[in-house]
């Protein structure tokens, strides 16, 4: 059995490359910063893990990362992608095998950049899943 967060990862990165509209803007969904992707991308940021159990059983709350790079002149396009992001994710994910997702939630999104690095989306999630 996979543990939660690698588990839900594989939902969330499916999800996303499931939706059309994202794939035709980002040159991939990576597990971490690529070394020689197209910008943009999406990249999965380290996640981290907190237990959640019960009296009756064992659970996870998740902390979900997604980073969007683009090293466009603005902003425009980041902000495409990463509502994009936030649309294929908010219908929930399916539950992955060996784990029922109890809830999804959206926890906040950041845009940074300096002046010699491209942009940085960051969207996360928190996940709160227990043990079938």
């Amino acid at each position: 059995m996979s543990s939660a967060l690698e588990a839900v990862q594989e939902q969330l990165v499916a999800r996303l490359e499931a939706d059309a509209s994202l794939m035709e803007l980002v040159s991939g969904i990576f597990d971490g910063p690529p070394p020689r992707a197209a910008f943009p991308y999406v990249a999965l940021a380290t996640g981290a893990s907190l237990d959640w159990s019960h009296k009756g059983g064992i659970g996870r709350e998740l902390s979900l990362a997604l980073v969007v790079h683009d090293d466009g002149e603005t902003a425009a396009r980041l902000h495409r992608v990463m509502a994009l992001v936030e649309a294929a994710l908010e219908p929930g994910l399916d539950d992955p095998d060996g784990w029922q997702i109890v809830t999804l939630d959206f926890r906040r999104t950041r845009i940074v950049r300096s002046a010699i690095s491209p942009w940085s989306g960051l969207i996360e999630y928190r996940a709160k899943v227990l043990r079938v």
